[in-house]
């Protein structure tokens, strides 16, 4: 990570920025009922990514950091099965947004993939 002096300066953290404004919009039409469950869950796990990676990267050690970018990857992956079930009950209500936000998380998790690759 040589030349890299903030985490905010990655381009994994961006992206996870955006993932979670992204679930933040698309969840403002789920159910008011559900905002203390499926909404809630969506909101913490996408905050959990760009969080784990900046706590990792202030680790600064690789192993460290590797280990919170496996944090960060399980909540991708926990993003996108809520999305999923989200969908599934009729939550979802913006077609492209919820299919941009699925190819976002796939990217976001390669590079992630490609980044920890890296630090080995």
């Amino acid at each position: 990570m040589s030349g890299v002096k903030s985490y905010k300066e990655l381009l994994i953290w961006q992206k996870g920025i955006r993932i979670v404004i992204q679930v933040y919009k698309l969840t403002q039409s789920f159910p008011k009922d559900e905002i203390y469950a499926l909404t809630s869950q969506l909101k913490r796990a996408s905050v959990s990514v760009p969080s784990n990676i900046a706590e990792g990267f202030g680790r600064q050690t690789d192993k460290s950091f590797n280990h919170f970018l496996n944090i960060s990857r399980g909540s991708l992956n926990e993003i996108e099965t809520q999305l999923i079930i989200a969908k599934e009950l009729g939550f979802i209500q913006d077609e492209n947004l919820y299919n941009d936000l699925l190819s976002i998380i796939e990217e976001e998790s390669k590079m992630i993939n490609a980044f920890a690759k890296n630090l080995k």
